[in-house]
């Protein structure tokens, strides 16, 4: 079951991670709503199959690269964020444990699949991929940039995806550094 959900999440992720250059040991923060997935309004059909296939299929992009997770929780949790403690060493973790209709099933399934999991108020990521209008951008580093995915869809749920970039400092004459960027 959701087996085409979770193919579309690898392809997602995985075009995401390439679109972003993103390299081992970064990471990549995902606002997940199973409700749109399934084609309802976000926070109404929390489904935690749709989300453990859809976890399954972007863990699987991300462990291709070396790139950690972090799954945001929905606004019950305050946005806060699940991940691995090797993602985020030294990072002060608060207590909660997302359940699929206090946390998200995408951050619940996230949590129970996660080697060592912490839940975390807040993280600096390097891309982010927006399934279902979750609003993953407070959880992005400055700069964001939007990244335009072949896969628009997830299920019924939009997706839209960011990578980011090093701010540009200095005027008009400043010399930046292509490599960066």
């Amino acid at each position: 079951m959701f087996e085409t959900e979770k193919r579309q999440a690898y392809e997602a992720a995985s075009e995401l991670c390439e679109k972003a250059a993103l390299k081992q040991g970064q990471i990549l923060v995902v606002g997940c709503s199973t409700s749109e997935i399934l084609g309802d309004r976000i926070g109404s059909n929390s489904n935690p199959e749709a989300a453990a296939a859809v976890l399954e299929g972007i863990l699987a992009a991300l462990g291709e690269r070396g790139v950690f997770l972090a799954a945001q929780c929905c606004e019950h949790l305050n946005r806060a964020i699940i991940t691995e403690r090797a993602a985020v060493p030294g990072a002060e973790p608060v207590n909660a444990v997302p359940q699929p209709k206090a946390g998200g099933s995408f951050a619940a399934a996230a949590y129970r699949a996660f080697i060592d999991p912490v839940a975390l108020e807040g993280i600096r990521a390097d891309a982010g991929l927006d399934i279902g209008d979750t609003l993953i951008g407070m959880h992005l580093k400055e700069v964001a940039v939007p990244v335009r995915l072949t896969r628009s869809t997830i299920g019924a749920a939009r997706v839209v995806a960011a990578r980011t970039r090093p701010k540009f400092i200095g005027g008009a004459r400043a010399v930046y550094d292509q490599t960066l960027l």
